[in-house]
């Protein structure tokens, strides 16, 4: 992982922080838009046309790395865009169970359109919350993040397979932007029915991409709306014909954003999901020991079995921009500050973090 780290260069003057608001972009993909729109300079529309065409291979890519049937991917400009599309949809007699305080794009879509609504919080009964609501039998849809963008409480993936199988009929839609890129994921063999991300954190892929993957078996519970000549792929005769994901897809596809997406995912699939998994695993043990050692936490994360790379730590505007002085970037976030950390972090900067954050408390 430290040769990784190389390819990154803005890792040479800062300690990142902040994979949970931006990922890094790497030297090479850099260099391979630099290719791409050097094409796009000298091919004009037939380079375009040859991007246009190239659009299922990155769909097969994305759907190997993630075991979901090529067909069964949609490729989005981002999840907000994909999500509204699809919850358009879907019938408004729906009863759907939210996470209290998820990210905005997953909540508001649902609290704007009439659907009935029941919450939980996400805590350290966050699954036993889960379980005694859709237990109560009248609960069609359970939205949430896999991982919660405050704080980086992560939901129990075991969990919510047995809760698939205990209540098949519940449908469950899932947030994978502060998940995917983090380590191995089998969409097939996962609870989750509707899996939607943006590529722009974890997974490394810029701004301008993500996607959706689809289980069968929720397709005909969708009366999706969304249309256009992207959806037929500039064929009219295919316009009673259109399948699930091209409702999702109803304008055209950048080859920039998407061929980024195809090379993250390379690079990562390159680097091996697992190796990715260990290293995120030992940044969160130690994030975890030295920031519970300060007491910088909620209980409502020590207290979990397992946790993401992503700490909201107790700290006001002041230590936030001691910390930004020091050259950490991190975000402020829900009234403490975020930190998160990626396979190209260091346990090295974990320390250096604690340290600042002791010295500032002895000086203040």
């Amino acid at each position: 992982m430290q040769n990784l780290r190389k390819k990154f260069p803005v890792l040479n003057h800062c300690v990142y922080a902040n994979t949970a608001s931006a990922g890094l972009l790497s030297e090479d993909l850099m260099e391979w838009r630099q290719g791409h729109d050097l094409d796009f300079l000298i091919g004009g529309s037939e380079m375009k046309n040859k991007g246009f065409a190239h659009m299922p291979e990155i769909k097969k890519v994305v759907g190997k790395f993630f075991n979901c049937k090529a067909e069964n991917v949609a490729l989005v400009p981002n999840f907000t865009l994909g999500f509204n599309l699809l919850l358009e949809g879907l019938p408004k007699d729906k009863k759907v169970l939210l996470v209290n305080k998820d990210y905005p794009s997953v909540n508001w879509p649902f609290e704007t359109r009439g659907f009935e609504v029941d919450h939980v919080d996400a805590d350290e009964h966050m699954e036993e919350s889960i379980h005694a609501k859709v237990k109560k039998g009248d609960i069609d849809v359970l939205a949430l993040s896999l991982v919660q963008w405050v704080d980086g409480v992560r939901i129990d993936f075991d969990f919510l397979k047995d809760l698939k199988k205990e209540f098949p009929d519940l449908m469950i839609l899932a947030d994978g932007t502060q998940y995917c890129g983090t380590e191995p994921f089998d969409f097939e063999a996962s609870g989750i029915d509707i899996l939607g991300a943006s590529a722009y954190k974890w997974m490394l892929a810029g701004y301008g991409n993500g996607f959706f993957l689809v289980k069968d078996a929720v397709m005909g519970q969708f009366e999706l709306r969304g249309i256009g000549n992207g959806s037929v792929n500039n064929d009219a005769s295919k316009r009673n014909s259109i399948t699930f994901c091209k409702f999702l897809e109803p304008g055209h596809l950048d080859s920039l954003n998407f061929g980024s997406l195809e090379f993250a995912v390379k690079f990562l699939d390159e680097i091996g999901p697992e190796n990715v998994q260990a290293q995120l695993q030992k940044l969160s043990k130690k994030a975890m020991a030295a920031f519970t050692e300060l007491d910088l936490l909620e209980p409502s994360v020590t207290k979990r079995k397992q946790h993401s790379t992503i700490f909201n730590i107790k700290g006001d505007e002041k230590l936030f921009n001691k910390l930004t002085e020091e050259n950490v970037v991190a975000s402020p976030r829900g009234g403490g500050i975020r930190l998160s950390f990626h396979f190209y972090n260091t346990e090295k900067e974990i320390d250096v973090i604690a340290t600042l954050i002791k010295r500032w408390r002895s000086n203040s």
